[in-house]
């Protein structure tokens, strides 16, 4: 993946960059007069940036032994190491509030995998000039034949300029002459008007040898700081002509690598996050901590957000025509909500705001999530709804923190519907998740319903319905033969977000699917004539039938075989000794199989499996089976139920073994013998 830098220092801000009239300057309210900026209360010496580390080399200064290094010292398995990423952020209170980062990186490439650590783009806020880049250096060095090093140029003529929105820029760039050993190396100055704070993620999902951010600001700014860290690191607070600088360093810090069922890395990558709290004038201490009926205010106000909610959306004959004589207010909400996400194409940008207006996007027909949810909160409340605008942080972006009244915490704006006493989340972005589901990327988080403040309507919703499962149900028939094959058919029957997981890949290749679901980690299974059900019936279960064929294992006269099959639960997915994450399944879960096998025969059976119950010491998991055998025949019914989506890490010892006891009761064995 590219080296973005977005992902490593400003996600996310505890105060964002926005456009011009939605930055968060630290103004100074006098009675006397209305703004006055920082200078006319403080008239400060302008200070230089705090001393630099003599442990970091110069730009281009590079030890050979870097060069001919082969792995981590303390990560292996790294295709690529961090030698060390260091950030100083600076604020300029003479200027009225200038703020400049310096940032220095210089990587390792230890393996060919690893080149995409190459790849480099550095987001910043365009609109109006308020933030820009300068200074940007950057060069790739290798060895030659002779053990020389060999510096190439990034020339900046191959630094490209790439916009990606009305207001945000990015610098792109590619190193040349990239091999496996090779080290890359860049530093840039980023420089912005308005008061506003650096995050620093220490952490990366290749191993860092070294990070260090300092922040470098005058006494009269009071910071908050706030490490989320669970490896060592050093933190050192020092004031020096009337200024506060707050530096902290971690070293040797491992990748942070996937792990199964985690909810976002970025949330559990090592970090320290800083907000302003107080400016303490000659006269006073003023607190510049907000809260959410103020920011409230402003986004119902912003010309954006609140003021596009106000718009008058055309309707379109094809519209009205869907709504004629429809009085329920479901149906409504359901006709509305297709017919949007039918007739709008998203851009791919994911935000809260119609930056280019609801209207407009309207008129193309295409815009970011922001116009068109916001379109869609207008045609409902157009249509006598009970609707809002929900903000909401995705899966992806990370846990909201409701505590902190920050708006950037949230990367995609919903519509909340309320019918009797039944809540509905839309997004018509999406296009396959029916309106009475939430969708799976918000589920089981909190959004942000917002409205005047002076209604009361607006706060924090819980986004959670404990009724909608990821449901599967394997419904098999199969006979044994006596050359030891299982012949039979399988119906799965896939329900809600079960059915959202398979849906979109059902439609687009059939073959593929096939292969992803009924032939990997199925015991070898020999699958074909898949027929589908339902595939436009959003209401109904997902029906997947097929013909299989499987070995079944011998030994002497005895056979062997288990009915866990085309369940998904194959294969155990918790086996780490330790886990660093808590697990996340979004949803609660149900997974039951009914089978009935006949055995050839000539054979009885000579070890079944108890009928039995398991249960976590909680009641969140517990799984159930019953075994009947009569005659040739044998009926199994298995059920496996989750009653929480969520599991912290500290349970994860007892998850893990009761995971264990889990997928042995899965793939126990049936045995049968040949009579005598």
């Amino acid at each position: 993946m590219p080296e973005t830098l977005f992902a490593i220092c400003r996600l996310p801000s505890a105060v964002c960059r926005l456009p011009i009239h939605k930055l968060k300057n630290l103004t100074i309210k006098n009675p006397m007069k209305r703004s006055l900026t920082l200078l006319a209360w403080l008239i400060l010496p302008v200070a230089l940036f705090a001393q630099k580390g003599s442990d970091i080399p110069a730009f281009g200064k590079i030890e050979k032994a870097d060069l001919e290094m082969k792995e981590c010292d303390f990560d292996a398995k790294a295709d690529a190491v961090v030698l060390f990423d260091v950030g100083e952020l600076y604020c300029d209170i003479v200027s009225g509030g200038d703020m400049t980062l310096e940032r220095h990186v210089r990587i390792k490439i230890l393996k060919d995998k690893g080149k995409d650590k190459a790849d480099i783009h550095i987001p910043y806020f365009s609109y109006k000039n308020v933030e820009y880049i300068k200074n940007l250096q950057a060069q790739t060095y290798n060895l030659d034949g002779a053990g020389n090093v060999v510096a190439t140029k990034v020339e900046k003529s191959l630094i490209y300029d790439k916009k990606i929105d009305k207001y945000y820029h990015e610098q792109v760039f590619t190193f040349p002459e990239v091999k496996a050993g090779s080290i890359v190396e860049y530093k840039w100055k980023q420089a912005w008007s308005g008061i506003s704070l650096e995050n620093w993620y220490f952490q990366r999902d290749v191993p860092v040898k070294y990070s260090r951010y300092r922040v470098d600001f005058p006494n009269e700014i009071e910071l908050y700081s706030t490490p989320y860290c669970v490896l060592p690191y050093e933190s050192k607070k020092e004031d020096k002509s009337n200024r506060s600088i707050q530096t902290y360093v971690m070293k040797n810090i491992p990748a942070l690598r996937d792990e199964p069922y985690i909810s976002c890395d970025k949330d559990y990558l090592q970090r320290v996050e800083f907000r302003p709290m107080a400016l303490n004038l000659p006269t006073r201490r003023e607190n510049l901590i907000k809260n959410w009926p103020e920011e409230i205010k402003k986004l119902m106000e912003d010309e954006d957000f609140g003021v596009q909610l106000k718009r008058n959306i055309p309707r379109t004959s094809g519209l009205d025509s869907a709504l004629k004589n429809i009085t329920d207010p479901y149906r409504k909400m359901v006709i509305i909500h297709e017919y949007v996400r039918k007739n709008m194409e998203w851009n791919g940008l994911s935000n809260i705001w119609a930056l280019n207006g609801v209207r407009a996007a309207w008129k193309d027909k295409k815009g970011t999530s922001g116009e068109i949810n916001l379109i869609l909160v207008n045609l409902l409340k157009d249509a006598d709804l009970k609707a809002h605008a929900l903000l909401v942080s995705t899966r992806e972006h990370g846990v909201v923190n409701s505590m902190v009244a920050d708006r950037s915490q949230f990367n995609k704006v919903m519509a909340y519907v309320e019918i009797d006493d039944k809540v509905y989340v839309l997004d018509a972005t999406e296009k396959i998740t029916p309106s009475f589901l939430i969708p799976q990327n918000v589920m089981y988080s909190e959004g942000l319903v917002i409205e005047k403040p002076e209604t009361f309507e607006w706060g924090w919703r819980p986004l959670w319905n404990e009724k909608s499962l990821n449901r599967n149900v394997v419904v098999m028939q199969a006979t044994i033969d006596e050359k030891g094959a299982m012949n039979g058919r399988a119906s799965l029957y896939s329900y809600d977000y079960a059915r959202l997981q398979r849906i979109e890949e059902a439609k687009k290749d059939k073959a593929k699917f096939l292969e992803h679901y009924f032939k990997t980690d199925n015991q070898g299974a020999q699958v074909d004539s898949l027929e589908l059900e339902n595939l436009d019936a959003d209401s109904l279960p997902l029906v997947q039938k097929v013909h299989f064929n499987l070995p079944v294992s011998s030994s002497g006269d005895y056979k062997y075989f288990s009915t866990n099959l085309f369940t998904s639960l194959e294969k155990n997915p918790f086996l780490a000794d330790n886990r660093f994450s808590d697990i996340f399944f979004g949803t609660n879960q149900s997974f039951s199989i009914v089978a009935n096998i006949t055995i050839p025969d000539g054979y009885a059976f000579e070890t079944l499996p108890k009928s039995m119950r398991m249960i976590m010491p909680d009641t969140s998991i517990s799984i159930t089976r019953r075994m009947v055998a009569e005659s040739n025949q044998v009926s199994i019914r298995v059920a496996l139920e989750f009653t929480k989506p969520f599991f912290a890490v500290q349970e994860y010892p007892d998850f893990k073994e009761f995971y264990k006891q889990l997928f042995a009761i899965l793939s126990e064995q049936i045995a049968i013998k040949k009579k005598g």
